[in-house]
């Protein structure tokens, strides 16, 4: 089994008593890594942080994601009002190419992480965010990176430098892609579980053959040979454009 968290609480537009309820699901389902999206309101964030922390208790591990909508002394000061809450990372707290900003906010907000990467195309802005100390946790994202070869060179990166890959998923199929690349990096490259978790997002995989499993917060790893990410024929005539039947109107 192979460590995953789950975003599944904590979008943005959810109200209160939402949250509280999918937070209480998620830990009947076993899960103890929870994520929420911040980065709009001041108050509404504190009061959203707030409400998670509290349903999750303080020994499950709490992540943050601005989606990029702060630069960086907005950044850090958004961070220091949210530290109260211990955040194990803010993900995406400002663009995802400006390396130097990245390493600025890290140093600002430690012993609190930074993680980035599911908006960057390739190995060498992943080097440039490595040497400059600029993320604690790595996010690969499968589809934005030019293929297997382009990821493995940035697992061995991350590896050298010490550095937890935690890939983004989540997307249509990211998910099935992403828990291959986090098992080869178990089993070839790190050798480690510590601080590693793979995102999970309940959404859309009824459309795969081969559907990713989840057992109390972790990927199974699994079964049968390929990428995973197979799609139902069914769903594929369903969902062609602009010939599909769920694009008909009526």
């Amino acid at each position: 089994m192979y460590p995953a968290y789950t975003t599944s609480a904590g979008w943005l537009g959810y109200d209160d008593a939402k949250i509280r309820r999918l937070c209480r699901e998620g830990l009947a389902a076993g899960w103890t890594h929870f994520k929420l999206k911040v980065g709009a309101d001041s108050a509404d964030d504190l009061r959203r942080v707030a409400i998670l922390r509290e349903e999750i208790g303080s020994d499950c591990k709490l992540m943050l994601d601005a989606n990029q909508r702060w630069d960086v002394p907005e950044a850090i000061a958004r961070m220091h009002e949210l530290a109260r809450f211990a955040p194990w990372w803010i993900e995406e707290p400002t663009s995802p190419d400006d390396v130097l900003g990245h390493a600025a906010i890290a140093r600002a907000i430690a012993p609190i992480g930074v993680a980035t990467g599911e908006h960057c195309q390739n190995r060498v802005i992943f080097k440039q965010l490595l040497q400059a100390g600029a993320i604690q946790f790595c996010q690969v994202d499968s589809c934005r990176l030019g293929g297997v070869n382009e990821v493995l060179a940035v697992l061995l990166m991350a590896s050298k430098f010490g550095i937890p890959v935690c890939p983004h998923a989540g997307g249509v199929g990211l998910c099935e892609y992403v828990q291959h690349l986090s098992i080869f990096d178990y089993v070839c490259v790190s050798g480690s579980l510590e601080n590693r978790v793979v995102e999970y997002v309940d959404h859309l995989h009824e459309h795969f053959l081969d559907p990713v499993i989840i057992r109390d917060g972790h990927y199974m790893p699994p079964s049968q040979s390929g990428y995973s990410i197979t799609m139902r024929p069914e769903s594929l005539d369903r969902f062609s454009f602009p010939s599909g039947p769920a694009w008909m109107t009526v």
